[in-house]
């Protein structure tokens, strides 16, 4: 629901007839993109991988969503509809293409949103009359450099000061036991690292055999 208030909202007023129907195809145009980047996504993970993957259609929604949000008021639907499903297909490949970079995005959050804020930032260019394709390529560039440098002095800063990481234990077992004292989710558990039977956060002696699910007793 975030997503119809920020795009909606972007209009910026709500006192006349037009402001209305410029919010509402906003709206139509927001929708419209993440159901088709979900179909998508899901038509194209049953033909990669011989089965829809729920996770990558999820992911497809909400590139839909990140890929129209750069510029949710002057496309049609029809056009709306062809970026968000450009956005759910490149998500698809997006997403292993990380992977075999080693680049540690457990959810997909770079394939959503780093790729479909390029994408939607393009499209605008490419698609809308009166903006400037070389205009948006230098947005990007420019802001791309500013987010990776001060990411980058602040990032390392934490790692001087109280660094990034976890310990190796702590990565397979997760991070609820040693940070909060209880499992978030007990049933999902597939480890041997802390007890998360035991409900008092010591590290285990349960060896739990590989495929096999660590449920609380």
């Amino acid at each position: 629901m975030g997503w119809f208030g920020f795009n909606g909202g972007s209009q910026l007023a709500l006192g006349s007839k037009g402001d209305a129907d410029a919010i509402s195809a906003v709206f139509a145009n927001t929708n419209i993109a993440a159901c088709a980047g979900a179909v998508v996504a899901m038509i194209l993970t049953q033909l990669l991988y011989k089965k829809v993957d729920l996770t990558m259609v999820l992911n497809g929604a909400l590139s839909g969503l990140v890929a129209i949000t750069a510029g949710p008021d002057y496309p049609s639907m029809g056009l709306a509809m062809l970026i968000g499903g450009i956005g759910g297909a490149l998500v698809v490949y997006a997403v292993p293409m990380f992977d075999k970079l080693k680049i540690d995005d457990p959810v997909g959050a770079l394939s959503v949103h780093l790729v479909n804020g390029i994408w939607g930032t393009l499209a605008v260019g490419i698609f809308k009359p009166d903006a400037s394709l070389g205009a948006q390529i230098m947005g990007i560039l420019c802001v791309g450099a500013f987010v990776f440098g001060t990411s980058f002095v602040v990032w390392f800063a934490l790692k001087l000061i109280m660094g990034l990481r976890v310990s190796e234990e702590e990565e397979f077992s997760g991070m609820d036991i040693p940070e909060f004292g209880l499992a978030a989710y007990p049933e999902f558990v597939q480890s041997t690292g802390y007890d998360y039977g035991s409900g008092g956060g010591e590290k285990g002696t349960r060896a739990v055999p590989s495929g096999k699910l660590a449920t609380q007793s």
